[in-house]
């Protein structure tokens, strides 16, 4: 019987839950798609193939045991296929909500490389993880023992609080230290409301401080307290502090008011949703009402910055982006919300300088054709001469990226091993810096990536810190 529950990809298309009528979802900063329903939920889950190579799980970060629990789904066994869904992913209701499947776990589906259609993962793991929190299967975090050992996590966004999670329930004391008056990191602050609302995030950070992981906020590593004092506090440290630094464009008139960063964009309108006084916002500086906005950059940051410009009332949004649609880095399924929300997508663009003097008034945008192709197969942009032109603009944000900031030089630790990209050099296998009891995870390793990505590696840098915890040398060393 329970067979006959499966492989209804024959019979049945693929079917994703509802979006909101764009005219309506432009209007605010709810999330776009609509709940699934169980029979939906079911149907959905049940035609998964169950194929014997799931290359699904393979191509998740996490190898989330995805068939099996779509299985337990489609027979309507659902507590047991969230524990399952639960059991490899520390935040699986924030990654079916923004983890891009349509490159991952979707995007390599049997059934859609065979012309079926993919099954619609994300959609289900959402579904399963709201389902166990609206019924109480979320259990607290209870460790079976206390432990006497401690260890502070340098950075609250995805990676940092995946590591506290599992550090915290194998008994182990954990204190989270984060600049920002929340936590979350990214989560919190840097994507939008219609992606990820902002409650979603907030009752993993209550699950956390119920299960007693200490957050110090408000706190700069370097200004309040030197990353000396809190190896001193702590019998291991994690960093995990992502990657904050915003790429610039070298281009005059950059400097100009309106010209601004994407992530100090984002997190004006973030602050706005939770009822902070924002003077940046109210000013206008941050706030794209009325305003012709300009955003440049072809990544996921961009779209979700193109997005909440429409949403705070901007006149017009164009996004710029030096290569074609196809060669756009971001996810495909973001471009298209975006220009069903009313977003102009100007391909084969770049910025080459800014008008307007002291308060930009426009865009010198020049025109760009994709030449021959890189050592990495990716064709190069190349400009396009004497086809200049100024796009009018109120507004310009930058979304080209984020880069490490310098924590040799802001924590005053130059012995503090880096790539020469500035990133931490850490250990593959086990996330060891080359200082003792240091360990680093997330973005501040691999550069700027995805939070699925931060949350592996910050729940593999736990258990390599568990098994240091329970070296007898390590801990009495320090």
């Amino acid at each position: 019987m329970a067979v006959q529950r499966m492989l209804k990809f024959v019979s049945l298309g693929k079917e994703t839950p509802e979006k909101r009528p764009a005219n309506l979802r432009a209007e605010d900063f709810h999330e776009i798609y609509r709940q699934f329903a169980a029979t939906k939920a079911a149907e959905q889950a049940g035609r998964c193939s169950q194929c014997g190579v799931p290359y699904c799980q393979t191509h998740c970060p996490l190898h989330n045991n995805i068939p099996d629990w779509l299985r337990l789904t489609a027979e309507g066994r659902l507590q047991e296929a969230y524990t399952l869904s639960q059991a490899t992913n520390t935040f699986p209701e924030i990654c079916g909500r923004i983890c891009p499947q349509d490159r991952l776990c979707e995007g390599n589906c049997v059934i859609e490389q065979s012309g079926h259609g993919t099954v619609t993962i994300g959609a289900v793991e959402k579904y399963l993880t709201d389902l166990a929190w609206e019924n109480g299967w979320v259990t607290p975090i209870k460790p079976g023992a206390e432990r006497g050992e401690s260890v502070g996590i340098i950075g609250a966004g995805p990676g940092g609080l995946a590591a506290a999670d599992v550090l915290r329930r194998a008994g182990v004391q954990v204190t989270v230290y984060d600049r920002y008056d929340r936590a979350g990191g990214l989560l919190t602050y840097g994507i939008p409301g219609f992606k990820l609302e902002k409650p979603v995030v907030m009752q993993r950070i209550a699950q956390l401080e119920d299960a007693g992981v200490q957050f110090v906020l408000n706190c700069r590593v370097g200004e309040d307290v030197s990353f000396d004092a809190i190896r001193g506090r702590h019998d291991a440290v994690l960093i995990a502090t992502g990657v904050y630094k915003s790429r610039d464009i070298a281009a005059p008139g950059v400097g100009a008011q309106g010209v601004v960063k994407a992530l100090d964009y984002l997190t004006a309108s973030n602050r706005k949703s939770f009822g902070d006084d924002v003077a940046e916002f109210d000013s206008g500086e941050l706030n794209a009402q009325g305003k012709r906005v300009v955003v440049i950059g072809g990544g996921d940051t961009a779209m979700d910055c193109v997005r909440t410009a429409i949403r705070q009332g901007a006149t017009s949004v164009k996004c710029l982006y030096r290569r074609d649609k196809a060669n756009m880095p971001g996810s495909q399924r973001e471009v298209q919300n975006a220009e069903e929300e009313g977003v102009d997508f100007v391909w084969l663009s770049a910025p080459k300088g800014f008008t307007g003097g002291a308060v930009v008034d426009g865009v010198i945008v020049q025109k760009m054709r994709l030449g021959a192709p890189d050592a990495t197969g990716r064709q190069v942009p190349e400009v396009i001469e004497d086809a200049d032109y100024t796009e009018p603009a109120d507004l310009v944000v930058q979304a080209l990226g984020f880069e490490p900031e310098d924590l040799q030089a802001l924590w005053g630790v130059p012995e503090l091993a880096v790539t020469r990209w500035g990133t931490i050099k850490a250990d593959f296998r086990n996330h060891a810096t080359n200082l003792p009891g240091v360990y680093a995870a997330g973005d501040i390793v691999r550069g700027a990536s995805l939070v699925v990505w931060a949350i592996r590696d910050g729940r593999e840098a736990a258990d390599s810190i568990l098994s240091y915890l329970a070296q007898p040398s390590a801990v009495a060393a320090e």
